[in-house]
């Protein structure tokens, strides 16, 4: 169980290793609740490799990842999903021939298992939370359009919203801002912001900009360790980080 003073994930000595090669090296960090954790390095330093690690979908050689106080190196990826952990890659995953609020409808979680599903109705409660996401995402005047029609970053939010409708605690999110446009990517700042007053965060992200306008901590990760880390100040300022990373 998760007490009091308990980060709401905590990463030790985390080590994944591919035919002899570290992609993640005795890794060690946490997040606590409500916080909103940028994660930055060069291409090949390990960053998405995290995120594979904690949502299970790479199986970690050594070490741990406890969330809420439950060990998930132990879990199978559809339960650490539910356990509370989202994930968002970086190509939106939608259902392009279904519209928005269908998009949002299937998402809901409806009760485990088949029988869950064949009994679920859309009801009050659906669609209240349907709206409701919808809203926070930007898409509430779209929710009778159908996906493909929508732009780039709108798919990225209405993925985005996919998850938050399963409301997780933790949600994980690889390089959400990528291909958007300015006002897309301002909006998209605002809405993560909004988010984390009920839930925290981790973003992989190459978009400085956007990272110094959202990230309460910052890591940066070379060759599979952490390099750096603090506030996005102090690791801009940082030496090693200009000379491996931002320098270049």
């Amino acid at each position: 169980m998760q007490t009091g003073n308990e980060p709401l994930l905590s990463v030790t000595d985390l080590t994944v290793s591919f035919d002899g090669f570290r992609a993640v090296n005795d890794l060690s960090f946490s997040v606590r609740e409500g916080e909103l954790r940028v994660i930055i390095g060069p291409n090949g330093a390990g960053k998405t490799t995290v995120l594979d690690l904690i949502c299970g979908r790479t199986r970690a050689t050594s070490g741990s990842i406890r969330f809420k106080g439950t060990e998930l190196t132990r879990l199978k990826e559809h339960e650490i999903v539910r356990a509370g952990v989202g994930r968002k890659f970086q190509n939106p995953s939608i259902y392009e021939d279904l519209t928005v609020f269908e998009n949002l409808e299937i998402s809901y979680p409806k009760g485990r298992g088949i029988m869950g599903s064949l009994l679920f109705r859309r009801d009050t409660a659906v669609v209240e939370r349907v709206n409701e996401v919808a809203h926070t995402i930007f898409l509430d005047d779209q929710l009778d359009r159908r996906a493909e029609d929508l732009s780039h970053g709108q798919k990225q939010w209405l993925e985005l919203g996919m998850l938050l409708i399963q409301d997780p605690a933790l949600l994980m999110l690889d390089e959400p801002v990528a291909g958007m446009t300015v006002s897309e990517r301002v909006k998209t700042a605002a809405l993560l912001k909004d988010i984390i007053r009920t839930r925290s965060v981790i973003v992989i992200e190459h978009d400085m900009g956007f990272v110094e306008e959202i990230a309460h901590q910052v890591t940066v990760l070379h060759q599979g360790r952490i390099l750096s880390e603090g506030s996005m100040e102090y690791v801009k300022n940082d030496p090693r980080v200009i000379e491996v990373y931002l320098g270049h």
